[in-house]
């Protein structure tokens, strides 16, 4: 039986009288990839920043990995990892003083170039972060929430702006990292991403919890209705053929 790692019941969160986050409630087991899908405005990064411990809430209740929120932040914070946007880095360091310095803030050793193996960067070591390509970029975003080993790293819309092949390797990464155990909570816009890496997904919208249940069952759901597209599918797409075309393997760039 799947352990819960992450409990969420009855959250709120309101700004003066705007309410952000509805009452929602949810569950996200140890070792699943857990979508949390919606619209801008939907209240879903909120979500996602207060279970960081990052925003306060309002009301509600929290428990990771069986701590309270409101008691054990900071044991909350040593077992998550959080990805960083691009611009949250210095520019001008090298990959390895990066890796380093983000160990040194977490008070671990580690060993910095097979941190960037796992990720394909080995090659990458020596060079500044801002000679890395949008995809590269991404990778080290994603080896930073592993340096402390956490349980759970969340992951916000993490291949926007990525060409199909660098955002195919992401994939390949992503489901790597939780073959290994890890548990991974992940925002995106791209609806082809989320069926393929989520094993359940929650759609937000307007601060409520709209559906909760895996990709193929949402799917076969709506089918249910009579909905049909109005384009018969083909069995490959152009994504596809420009994959196929151009190969799928990690390069440097």
């Amino acid at each position: 039986m799947q352990k819960t790692i992450i409990s969420v019941k009855n959250l709120t969160k309101k700004y003066g009288d705007f309410e952000a986050v509805k009452g929602i409630s949810f569950d996200v087991m140890e070792g699943e990839i857990f979508g949390l899908l919606g619209p801008n405005g939907a209240g879903k990064s909120t979500t996602l920043e207060i279970i960081e411990t990052l925003r306060k809430k309002t009301s509600g209740e929290i428990f990771v990995d069986g701590m309270n929120l409101d008691k054990r932040p900071n044991d909350i914070k040593k077992i998550i990892g959080v990805q960083l946007q691009a611009a949250g880095y210095y520019p001008g360091l090298t990959l390895i003083e990066l890796v380093q310095m983000f160990a040194g803030l977490y008070n671990k050793k580690i060993d910095s170039l097979e941190l960037l193996d796992s990720v394909n960067l080995r090659d990458k070591a020596k060079n500044k972060f801002k000679q890395l390509s949008g995809g590269q970029k991404q990778r080290f975003s994603i080896a930073t929430t592993l340096i402390n080993q956490p349980k759970i790293i969340f992951l916000d819309e993490p291949t926007t702006g990525l060409d199909p092949q660098a955002r195919r390797n992401l994939w390949d990464l992503i489901l790597d990292i939780r073959s290994k155990g890890t548990t991974v909570i992940i925002t995106t816009h791209y609806m082809d991403e989320a069926e393929f890496l989520c094993d359940r997904i929650a759609i937000v919208d307007a601060g409520k919890i709209i559906t909760l249940d895996t990709p193929d069952n949402m799917i076969d759901n709506l089918v249910a209705t009579g909905f049909e597209r109005p384009k018969q599918v083909k069995n490959a797409n152009l994504e596809d053929v420009f994959i196929h075309l151009t190969g799928k393997d990690l390069r440097a760039e």
